[in-house]
């Protein structure tokens, strides 16, 4: 069974994520090993609405990494650049939000 963490928005929506999920966020993974995370991890410079975009893409690329089916890794890594691609469709507006808080949690996957 995998630890969940618990992270709060600057808005007060909470969001609970599996600790693999959360590794995804450098931030998070050091926060992890330094065992910081009981109760909730207050994210003060990050919205409910981006945070929830930040875990729907740290959600999909932790399947992906995770797979070592080397058959299916080839197929597997064009759906996620295709997914990448939708996911990316958004107003300047958001991906400059998007950005901001890719940046300070550290997911250097979402900042590429």
């Amino acid at each position: 069974m995998s630890k969940k963490i618990m992270l709060k928005s600057s808005d007060g929506e909470y969001f609970e994520v599996e600790e693999a999920v959360a590794r995804q966020s450098q931030t998070l993974a050091n926060l992890i090993e330094d065992d910081c995370t009981d109760g909730e991890i207050p994210l003060t410079n990050v919205t409910s609405e981006i945070l929830a975009m930040v875990v729907e893409y740290c959600k999909k690329h932790v399947v992906v990494d995770g797979g070592d089916d080397s058959s299916s890794s080839s197929t597997s890594e064009e759906d996620l650049k295709k997914w990448d691609a939708d996911f990316m469709q958004m107003d300047k507006s958001t991906m400059f939000d998007l950005i901001l808080a890719a940046n300070y949690l550290n997911v250097a996957s979402l900042l590429d």
